[in-house]
Protein backbone atom coordinates (compact mmCIF):
# COMPACT_ATOMS: atom_id res chain seq x y z
CA UNK A 1 0.00 0.00 0.00
CA UNK A 2 1.49 3.84 -0.80
CA UNK A 3 0.57 6.95 1.02
CA UNK A 4 -3.07 7.52 0.57
CA UNK A 5 -4.14 10.12 -1.57
CA UNK A 6 -7.86 9.47 -1.87
CA UNK A 7 -10.40 8.17 1.33
CA UNK A 8 -13.79 7.11 -0.20
CA UNK A 9 -15.99 7.21 2.94
CA UNK A 10 -19.83 5.82 2.55
CA UNK A 11 -22.59 7.99 4.57
CA UNK A 12 -25.28 6.25 6.27
CA UNK A 13 -23.69 4.46 8.81
CA UNK A 14 -20.36 5.38 8.19
CA UNK A 15 -19.58 9.33 7.72
CA UNK A 16 -23.26 10.33 9.16
CA UNK A 17 -24.00 9.11 13.21
CA UNK A 18 -27.14 7.73 13.88
CA UNK A 19 -28.62 11.14 13.86
CA UNK A 20 -27.44 11.80 10.35
CA UNK A 21 -25.22 14.29 11.23
CA UNK A 22 -21.65 14.59 10.67
CA UNK A 23 -19.73 15.35 13.75
CA UNK A 24 -17.59 18.11 14.94
CA UNK A 25 -14.11 15.62 15.21
CA UNK A 26 -15.09 13.87 11.45
CA UNK A 27 -15.39 17.24 10.06
CA UNK A 28 -11.91 18.73 11.63
CA UNK A 29 -10.16 15.91 10.37
CA UNK A 30 -11.90 15.60 6.84
CA UNK A 31 -10.23 19.48 6.97
CA UNK A 32 -6.79 18.52 7.65
CA UNK A 33 -6.89 15.75 5.04
CA UNK A 34 -7.79 18.06 2.11
CA UNK A 35 -5.45 20.31 3.68
CA UNK A 36 -2.85 17.71 3.17
CA UNK A 37 -3.69 17.04 -0.05
CA UNK A 38 -5.53 14.06 0.06
CA UNK A 39 -8.90 13.50 -1.96
CA UNK A 40 -11.98 12.79 0.55
CA UNK A 41 -14.67 11.61 -1.66
CA UNK A 42 -18.25 10.07 -0.60
CA UNK A 43 -19.01 6.76 -2.02
CA UNK A 44 -22.57 6.77 -0.57
CA UNK A 45 -26.14 4.82 -2.19
CA UNK A 46 -27.84 7.97 -1.96
CA UNK A 47 -28.67 9.69 -4.94
CA UNK A 48 -26.86 13.07 -5.65
CA UNK A 49 -29.52 15.07 -4.25
CA UNK A 50 -29.40 13.94 -0.74
CA UNK A 51 -26.15 13.48 -0.45
CA UNK A 52 -25.20 17.21 -1.55
CA UNK A 53 -25.94 19.25 1.63
CA UNK A 54 -23.45 17.30 2.89
CA UNK A 55 -20.92 18.09 0.52
CA UNK A 56 -21.59 21.85 0.82
CA UNK A 57 -21.30 21.59 4.86
CA UNK A 58 -17.74 20.40 4.14
CA UNK A 59 -17.40 22.49 1.43
CA UNK A 60 -16.05 19.72 -1.02
CA UNK A 61 -15.03 20.59 -4.02
CA UNK A 62 -14.12 16.84 -4.83
CA UNK A 63 -15.34 14.15 -6.50
CA UNK A 64 -18.58 12.74 -5.56
CA UNK A 65 -19.57 8.93 -6.29
CA UNK A 66 -23.29 8.76 -5.96
CA UNK A 67 -26.31 5.49 -5.86
CA UNK A 68 -23.89 2.90 -5.65
CA UNK A 69 -21.72 4.12 -8.31
CA UNK A 70 -24.68 4.86 -10.85
CA UNK A 71 -23.20 7.88 -10.83
CA UNK A 72 -19.64 9.51 -10.64
CA UNK A 73 -18.94 13.50 -10.19
CA UNK A 74 -16.35 15.18 -11.12
CA UNK A 75 -17.36 17.74 -8.82
CA UNK A 76 -20.64 18.61 -7.32
CA UNK A 77 -23.02 19.39 -10.71
CA UNK A 78 -20.14 18.54 -12.75
CA UNK A 79 -21.35 14.86 -14.05
CA UNK A 80 -18.40 12.83 -15.34
CA UNK A 81 -20.51 9.32 -15.49
CA UNK A 82 -23.80 7.74 -15.31
CA UNK A 83 -24.82 3.91 -15.60
CA UNK A 84 -28.89 3.49 -16.17
CA UNK A 85 -30.77 0.76 -15.25
CA UNK A 86 -32.40 -0.43 -18.34
CA UNK A 87 -36.50 -0.20 -18.15
CA UNK A 88 -37.25 -3.63 -18.47
CA UNK A 89 -35.10 -4.58 -15.36
CA UNK A 90 -37.49 -1.65 -13.02
CA UNK A 91 -40.57 -3.24 -14.63
CA UNK A 92 -39.83 -6.66 -13.35
CA UNK A 93 -38.20 -5.40 -9.99
CA UNK A 94 -41.58 -3.13 -9.72
CA UNK A 95 -44.05 -6.09 -10.58
CA UNK A 96 -41.90 -8.55 -7.82
CA UNK A 97 -43.02 -5.55 -5.33
CA UNK A 98 -46.12 -5.67 -5.70
CA UNK A 99 -46.18 -9.49 -5.11
CA UNK A 100 -45.20 -8.58 -1.62
CA UNK A 101 -47.61 -6.50 -0.18
CA UNK A 102 -45.78 -5.69 3.13
CA UNK A 103 -42.51 -4.94 1.38
CA UNK A 104 -41.89 -0.95 1.07
CA UNK A 105 -39.69 -0.46 -2.52
CA UNK A 106 -38.01 2.86 -3.86
CA UNK A 107 -36.54 3.77 -7.28
CA UNK A 108 -34.06 6.42 -7.97
CA UNK A 109 -34.13 8.19 -11.34
CA UNK A 110 -32.08 11.28 -12.12
CA UNK A 111 -34.38 13.66 -11.73
CA UNK A 112 -35.59 12.00 -8.20
CA UNK A 113 -37.35 9.17 -6.26
CA UNK A 114 -40.22 6.81 -6.62
CA UNK A 115 -41.67 4.91 -3.93
CA UNK A 116 -44.35 2.70 -2.80
CA UNK A 117 -46.57 5.71 -1.95
CA UNK A 118 -45.28 7.80 -5.11
CA UNK A 119 -44.82 5.88 -8.11
CA UNK A 120 -45.77 6.69 -11.59
CA UNK A 121 -49.12 7.88 -12.49
CA UNK A 122 -51.43 5.94 -13.99
CA UNK A 123 -50.62 5.70 -17.99
CA UNK A 124 -46.84 7.70 -17.18
CA UNK A 125 -44.51 5.88 -19.20
CA UNK A 126 -41.51 4.30 -17.54
CA UNK A 127 -39.22 5.14 -20.81
CA UNK A 128 -39.64 8.97 -19.77
CA UNK A 129 -37.35 8.84 -16.95
CA UNK A 130 -33.89 7.65 -16.58
CA UNK A 131 -33.73 4.92 -13.86
CA UNK A 132 -30.44 4.23 -11.90
CA UNK A 133 -31.64 1.87 -9.14
CA UNK A 134 -33.73 -0.11 -7.21
CA UNK A 135 -34.50 -1.32 -3.55
CA UNK A 136 -36.33 -3.11 -1.26
CA UNK A 137 -37.16 -2.80 2.42
CA UNK A 138 -38.56 -4.86 4.89
CA UNK A 139 -38.02 -6.28 8.27
CA UNK A 140 -39.63 -9.53 7.36
CA UNK A 141 -35.98 -11.66 6.74
CA UNK A 142 -37.93 -14.58 4.54
CA UNK A 143 -39.99 -12.43 2.65
CA UNK A 144 -36.04 -10.62 1.85
CA UNK A 145 -34.60 -13.80 0.92
CA UNK A 146 -37.31 -14.40 -1.13
CA UNK A 147 -37.14 -11.61 -2.97
CA UNK A 148 -33.06 -11.94 -3.23
CA UNK A 149 -33.45 -15.58 -4.42
CA UNK A 150 -35.49 -14.70 -7.38
CA UNK A 151 -33.58 -11.36 -8.04
CA UNK A 152 -30.42 -13.20 -8.40
CA UNK A 153 -31.44 -15.70 -10.66
CA UNK A 154 -32.32 -13.05 -13.29
CA UNK A 155 -28.49 -12.19 -14.37
CA UNK A 156 -27.59 -8.65 -15.52
CA UNK A 157 -27.76 -6.85 -11.46
CA UNK A 158 -25.89 -6.18 -8.67
CA UNK A 159 -27.40 -6.83 -5.59
CA UNK A 160 -26.01 -5.38 -2.19
CA UNK A 161 -27.70 -3.61 0.70
CA UNK A 162 -26.70 -1.18 2.77
CA UNK A 163 -28.33 -2.26 5.92
CA UNK A 164 -29.73 -5.86 7.06
CA UNK A 165 -33.44 -5.00 6.08
CA UNK A 166 -32.85 -3.85 2.25
CA UNK A 167 -31.56 -4.74 -0.71
CA UNK A 168 -30.37 -2.65 -3.52
CA UNK A 169 -30.24 -3.22 -7.10
CA UNK A 170 -27.93 -1.92 -9.59
CA UNK A 171 -26.56 -3.02 -13.37
CA UNK A 172 -24.23 -5.57 -13.33
CA UNK A 173 -20.89 -4.39 -12.89
CA UNK A 174 -21.95 -0.94 -10.97
CA UNK A 175 -19.89 -1.09 -7.80
CA UNK A 176 -18.63 2.20 -5.54
CA UNK A 177 -15.80 0.09 -6.35
CA UNK A 178 -16.21 0.43 -9.68
CA UNK A 179 -16.58 3.91 -9.46
CA UNK A 180 -13.20 4.45 -7.51
CA UNK A 181 -11.56 2.56 -10.36
CA UNK A 182 -12.71 5.35 -13.11
CA UNK A 183 -12.03 8.04 -10.55
CA UNK A 184 -8.28 6.75 -9.64
CA UNK A 185 -8.07 7.05 -13.59
CA UNK A 186 -8.99 10.59 -13.35
CA UNK A 187 -6.83 11.36 -10.50
CA UNK A 188 -4.06 9.36 -11.58
CA UNK A 189 -3.70 7.58 -9.27
CA UNK A 190 -3.78 3.83 -8.27
CA UNK A 191 -6.19 1.82 -6.00
CA UNK A 192 -3.20 0.88 -3.67
CA UNK A 193 -3.62 4.48 -2.78
CA UNK A 194 -7.04 4.68 -1.71
CA UNK A 195 -8.73 4.33 1.67
CA UNK A 196 -12.31 3.09 1.46
CA UNK A 197 -14.17 2.72 4.17
CA UNK A 198 -17.89 1.96 5.01
CA UNK A 199 -20.30 -1.10 7.07
CA UNK A 200 -22.62 -2.28 4.23
CA UNK A 201 -23.03 -4.72 1.44
CA UNK A 202 -22.90 -1.93 -0.93
CA UNK A 203 -19.51 -1.18 0.42
CA UNK A 204 -17.85 -4.60 0.51
CA UNK A 205 -16.21 -4.50 -3.17
CA UNK A 206 -14.24 -0.97 -2.25
CA UNK A 207 -13.08 -2.37 0.83
CA UNK A 208 -11.56 -6.02 -0.80
CA UNK A 209 -10.25 -3.62 -3.76
CA UNK A 210 -9.45 -0.14 -2.13
CA UNK A 211 -5.01 -0.07 -0.76
CA UNK A 212 -6.76 0.27 2.71
CA UNK A 213 -10.70 -1.39 3.49
CA UNK A 214 -11.77 -0.18 6.53
CA UNK A 215 -15.30 -1.58 8.68
CA UNK A 216 -16.31 0.61 11.15
CA UNK A 217 -17.16 -0.97 14.48
CA UNK A 218 -21.03 -1.30 13.47
CA UNK A 219 -20.72 -2.87 10.20
CA UNK A 220 -22.12 -6.17 9.29
CA UNK A 221 -20.11 -9.50 10.31
CA UNK A 222 -19.18 -10.12 6.14
CA UNK A 223 -17.63 -6.42 6.00
CA UNK A 224 -15.82 -6.72 8.96
CA UNK A 225 -14.36 -10.23 7.81
CA UNK A 226 -13.40 -8.25 4.15
CA UNK A 227 -11.63 -5.49 5.71
CA UNK A 228 -7.96 -5.13 6.47
CA UNK A 229 -8.67 -2.50 9.37
CA UNK A 230 -11.61 -2.76 12.04
CA UNK A 231 -12.28 0.44 13.36
CA UNK A 232 -14.76 2.74 15.93
CA UNK A 233 -18.14 2.89 14.99
CA UNK A 234 -19.53 5.81 13.53
CA UNK A 235 -20.93 7.12 16.46
CA UNK A 236 -17.40 7.64 17.68
CA UNK A 237 -16.02 9.88 15.13
CA UNK A 238 -14.87 7.07 12.89
CA UNK A 239 -13.48 9.22 9.81
CA UNK A 240 -11.56 11.08 11.91
CA UNK A 241 -9.69 7.49 13.27
CA UNK A 242 -9.35 7.05 10.16
CA UNK A 243 -7.89 9.91 8.99
CA UNK A 244 -5.85 10.77 12.08
CA UNK A 245 -4.72 7.13 12.26
CA UNK A 246 -3.88 5.76 9.14
CA UNK A 247 -4.45 8.31 6.59
CA UNK A 248 -2.20 11.44 8.31
CA UNK A 249 -0.82 9.13 10.92
CA UNK A 250 -0.84 11.09 13.91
Amino acid sequence: MGAIKLVALDMDGTLLNEVQEISQENQMWIRKALDAGVTVCFATGRGFQSALPYAEQLKLDTPMITVNGGEIWHRPHVLHKRSLMPVSYIKRLHELALKHEECWYWAYTTGGIFNKEQWLRTGEDYESHHWLKFGYYTEDEAMLADIYRETSGWGGLEITNSSHSNLEMNPAGVTKATAIQELCGLLGIDMSQVAAMGDSLNDIDMIRKAGLGVAVGNAQAVVKEAADEVIVTNNEHAVAHLIRNFVLKG
